[in-house]
């Protein structure tokens, strides 16, 4: 049974029978796209499980309520394919890129990611997204005919959202013409991969929110100073007078991310009927298309300086970090001194260093407190 383009994706979207295909040639499958089938390999995959023990900004122990790196990238998965409809992207790749996404993120959130780019600074260094890449292409091991999920091109494309002008070059020479290129380029990802990175920072910062006022860290009052809240917050107020508490914030979010994705849809189609790409490649000799109009990029951006000020910086979620940067720190020294506590597979390895970064970028937060536990014989949350 063979494959047809969906007939109602738009000539700029990424169309499953036109993939730069797989690094490692497979045959087609009877029931399902390319991207559909890039989409079933990560959720089966063992990195994705990990994502719900994985933090956001509250670490795994501090509540069953607060978003977790699996919860985030459903949100994100679920906002990127609202929006693809409208657009007519491809929603299976939107949807694969955006569950893949946060697949090398380590544990403890961006602390982890700090303190394992510092440990490797002799090492080659540490980014997330490259892990990511990595996660997929290397380090799952499912499959007999080769290592990782062997995703298309374009998953893996969207997969690696930034790269470092070195890591690229490194990139480049594995792989000419890969998915390191567009950053040397000076070219754009498929526009599927550009509606994932928006459809993060908006569900960032909706979530945020959310999970800061459920901790107390910020206030209802506080987020009087941010004008995209007080804005959608005035228009539950007008239809409902006398909503308060948490009915209040839930349908103030709400209304500010439908908002949000309206004026991404609105601001897109706009720049694609400006440019007029005639397909998918074409998209990627433009500039970014998938964006915000500029009232709304500024009025996230007055968001994120908020969240960042009185959220990310509270001097409860430093001390949070601050442990979190030496559990790493001190798991990091021990496993390079004693590689046979790592399981045998990374104890194995040739380049310990990596090996060791690998190992625990793909721990969850109670799996590295309990060996951290283990290892030094101390508590340190």
């Amino acid at each position: 049974m063979s494959q047809v383009p969906n007939a109602a994706l738009a000539s700029y979207a990424s169309h499953s029978d036109q993939t730069r295909g797989r690094r490692h040639a497979e045959a087609p499958a009877p029931t399902r796209s390319e991207y559909q089938r890039d989409r079933d390999r990560i959720v089966h995959s063992t990195a994705f499980r990990r994502l719900v023990y994985k933090t956001q900004v509250f670490l795994n122990h501090e509540g069953d309520l607060f978003r977790t790196r699996l919860t985030h990238s459903l949100e994100v998965a679920q906002l990127g394919r609202s929006i693809a409809r409208s657009l007519g992207l491809n929603e299976d790749l939107v949807e694969a890129i955006a569950l893949a996404h946060d697949l090398g993120h380590t544990p403890f959130g961006h602390a982890g990611q700090d303190v394992l780019n510092e440990c490797m600074k002799d090492h080659g260094g540490f980014e997330h997204n490259l892990q990511s890449l990595r996660v997929v292409d290397e380090l799952e091991e499912r499959y007999l005919g080769f290592n990782g999920l062997n995703l298309t091109f374009e998953a893996r494309e969207g997969v690696l959202k930034h790269c470092s002008k070195r890591h690229a070059e490194e990139l480049e020479q594995a792989e000419p013409q890969g998915v390191g290129h567009r950053f040397l380029a000076g070219t754009q990802p498929s526009l599927e991969a550009q509606l994932c990175n928006l459809a993060d920072e908006i569900a960032y910062n909706a979530h945020d929110i959310d999970d800061g006022v459920r901790s107390g860290l910020i206030t209802m009052e506080q987020l009087e100073a941010v004008p995209l809240f007080v804005r959608f917050r005035d228009a539950t107020w007008q239809e409902y007078p006398q909503a308060k508490g948490r009915r209040l914030l839930f349908d103030t979010i709400r209304r500010m991310l439908s908002q949000q994705v309206y004026d991404v849809i609105d601001a897109t189609r706009a720049l694609l009927d400006q440019h007029r790409p005639d397909d998918a490649n074409a998209a990627r000799l433009c500039p970014p298309l998938v964006r915000f109009s500029q009232p709304m990029r500024e009025a996230s951006t007055e968001l994120k300086r908020f969240l960042f000020r009185e959220l990310y910086r509270h001097p409860q979620v430093n001390d949070t970090t601050a442990r979190a940067k030496q559990v790493l720190s001190e798991l990091f020294a021990a496993y390079v001194d004693r590689p046979q506590e790592m399981q045998p597979d990374f104890a194995r390895r040739e380049d310990l260093h990596r090996a060791v970064a690998d190992y625990i970028a793909g721990m969850t937060d109670r799996f590295a407190m309990r060996e951290h536990e283990r290892l030094t014989g101390r508590r340190a949350f």
